[in-house]
Parts: C-alpha cells; sequence; structure tokens
C-alpha cells in the first residue's frame, strides 16, 4: 500500500426536501384544511478517526463526496425522509483543514472521535405552518435549504512518542529493527526509507512506547534537496527527538571528526528551518555503528565529537546492528516518556480543576468574615 500522508477534497452535503402544499380530502371531513408535510433534511458528512487506517491513499483519486438530497415533504402531514450521511474514514493522528478559511476544523487524536464538516440543508416547510384565521387554505411553502460545500484539506501527522532524525545511511531503519517489531527496509545505500515507519517498543510487559523512522535528511533540505522536509511533519507531536549520527562513516580518506560534526550541524539547522517548536524539542544524541571500531578508537571518536559539538545533554554509543546499548536507551527513553505523560496529566488535572471552581460572586464576597 502506498503511503499518502495528504490528500485535498471536495464535499457537498445534501439539500433538504421542499415543503408540500396539500388539502386534506376525506369523505365525511368537511374543509379538511392544509396538511402538507415538510421536507427531509439533507445528507451530511462526517469524518472519523479509524485506528485500522493508516494512510489517506482512499482520497488519492476519490476527491468529491455528494451526499443525497432530502426527499420532499407529502399530504397527510408526512415529512419527507432524510438522507443517510457519508462518513469518511482518516488515519488517527490526520488534522482536518478548511481551504477556504484556512480553519483547523479538528485534529483527530483519537479512535472512532468522529466530527461533522459539512452539514445537510434543513427541510422546507409545509403549507401547514402558514394556517390562519384569515388564512384557511394558504399555498405557501418553503424551499429546502442548500447543503454546506467545502473544499478540505487532509494531512496526517503520525502518533509517535520518539522521532528519529539523521542523515541517510545513519542507521536508523536499523536501529527501529533492532528495538521492535518493525520491518523497514535496510540496504548499503541511502535514501532506502522512502516514507515514515512506526515501531513499538516494548520495555515491559505493561510498558511502551511508539518510535517513528522518517526518510533522512541532507543539506538543503528545506530548499528540496534529497527528499526534502515534507516528512518531518510526522516528528510534530512527538515527545523526543533521537539524533542518530554514524561514527564510522564510509570515507575514512576525510577526517571522520570534522564529516560527523558537520553532517549533525547541518540536520539541526534544517530543523530550525522547518519549525522552531521542533527544533525546541528535547533531543539526545545516539553515536551508532561502535561495532565497526576498536573499542579505543570508538571512545577517541565519541569524545571528539561531543567536544565539537559542544553537546550537553544525554548521548549514548550504541550499535543497532548487534544491540549492544539498545537497551538502556529504551529504558532511558521510556522513563523519559513516562515523566513527561505524568506532568502533562497533572496540567490537565489542575486546569479541569481550576475550570470546575466557580467564580466567587459578590454575595460570597460579603459574607466572608473580616480580617482582625
Amino acid at each position: 500500500m502506498k503511503f499518502i500522508d495528504e490528500a485535498r477534497i471536495e464535499v457537498h452535503a445534501g439539500k433538504g426536501g421542499n415543503g408540500s402544499a396539500s388539502m386534506r380530502r376525506e369523505k365525511f371531513v368537511a374543509f379538511g384544511g392544509p396538511d402538507g408535510g415538510d421536507g427531509g433534511v439533507g445528507g451530511s458528512i462526517y469524518v472519523i478517526a479509524d485506528v485500522n487506517i493508516n494512510t489517506l491513499v482512499d482520497y488519492r483519486f476519490a476527491r468529491i463526496f455528494r451526499a443525497k438530497h432530502g426527499e420532499p415533504g407529502r399530504g397527510a402531514g408526512c415529512t419527507g425522509a432524510g438522507a443517510d450521511e457519508i462518513v469518511l474514514r482518516v488515519p488517527i493522528g490526520t488534522v482536518v483543514k478548511d481551504l477556504t478559511t484556512e480553519e483547523i476544523i479538528a485534529d483527530l487524536t483519537h479512535d472512532k472521535e468522529k466530527i461533522l464538516i459539512a452539514k445537510g440543508g434543513r427541510g422546507g416547510l409545509g403549507n401547514q405552518h402558514f394556517k390562519s384565521s384569515t388564512n384557511r387554505a394558504p399555498r405557501q411553502t418553503t424551499q429546502g435549504a442548500e447543503g454546506e460545500t467545502k473544499e478540505i484539506h487532509f494531512e496526517l501527522k503520525v502518533l509517535a512518542d520518539v522521532g528519529l532524525l539523521g542523515m541517510p545511511n545513519a542507521g536508523k531503519s536499523t536501529f527501529i529493527r533492532s528495538v521492535s517489531a518493525a520491518r523497514p527496509k535496510v540496504a548499503d545505500y541511502p535514501f532506502t526509507t522512502l516514507h515514515p515507519n512506526l515501531g513499538v517498543v516494548r520495555v515491559s510487559d505493561n510498558k511502551s512506547f511508539v518510535i517513528a523512522d522518517v526518510p533522512g535528511l541532507i543539506e538543503g533540505a528545506a530548499d528540496g534537496a534529497g527528499l526534502g522536509i515534507q516528512f518531518l511533519k510526522h516528528l510534530q507531536r512527538t515527545h523526543l527527538l533521537l539524533h542518530l549520527l554514524d561514527i564510522a562513516p564510509f570515507d575514512e580518506s576525510s577526517d571522520p571528526i570534522k564529516s560527523v560534526t558537520a553532517e549533525a550541524k547541518a540536520i539541526v539547522n534544517e530543523l530550525k528551518k522547518y519549525d522552531q517548536s521542533l527544533f525546541d524539542k528535547p533531543r539526545w544524541l545516539v553515536l551508532n555503528k561502535a561495532d565497526l571500531l576498536e573499542p579505543a578508537e570508538a571512545d577517541r571518536r565519541v569524545k571528539a565529537i561531543i567536544k565539537a559539538l559542544k553537546w550537553k545533554g544525554p548521548h549514548f554509543i550504541i550499535s543497532a546492528m548487534k544491540g549492544e546499548g539498545t537497551a538502556a536507551l529504551t529504558f532511558a527513553i521510556m522513563e523519559h516518556v513516562d515523566t513527561l505523560k505524568q506532568q502533562v496529566t497533572a496540567e490537565a488535572a489542575e486546569a479541569a480543576k481550576a475550570k470546575a471552581e466557580p467564580a466567587p460572586t459578590l454575595e460570597n464576597r460579603l459574607r466572608r468574615k473580616p480580617r482582625v
């Protein structure tokens, strides 16, 4: 299945049915009067998040969605049938935006979360609503209202706790294969990852986190070089970024310390160009492919890289291919993610409590005892 993370569609809600102009004609009932029913409601269009869907490929070719119109009213006070609604299923993490007003309608982050994007038109009124003491046989009715028409933009931002950053061939796909059940493509040439991959890292029976691997960045990605920065949006929901560096690059003729340092700075610059909030996220340094060097040389290179980058944050030395150092890294990530989630939960509880407490009224203030 091809990975599609953006789509543009048109939605046309159904028109309401027209009201009916009818007179009651029944044996032994003289002057029956008006009995025209109302028109039915036009079909509305909804969007629902579905955990079983992971791409927007369904909206790559089917781009126009029209709901049916409501049926007109009938005699004997019968209301016309309302049209069925249309439900569009999208992956969790989809942002729904109105292209006309540039307004974000919803950000669907939970399974079965459902929102209305185009409301069906109201049904028209039948002539029974217009009878009065001076107008016993009205012929007036109203037309059904038009349904809403919108241009909608879907943008998928995958839900993950941790995101991987790095140059092509830094070992991101190998790392996610090592710590999770995800099986992205791995090869000895750049840009083997062409779309984001998600993996669930299970630290214990009841603790796990989701890690996202996106295609590698190169210098000039913000200007369209390589695969560009189109996939960085999938890291905007993460709590932590892991910056993977290859400390054993292919080209041994050049200075490996300068080469790795320049690549690391290039990634950081591209990140800052793309989004300041993404640049400000917590970021850890992960020095990969230590198994390709002698222990003493690996230790020397790590110290030189840390010094050259003036790095003050956490750093880890791993071999994603052999799984060395990955256990300690995943445990540290789990502890960090748990701490952040507890902070978010506590802040949400405090906000809910503050919202629930009623503001003090004048009467309550007057009842307070004066301080002595």
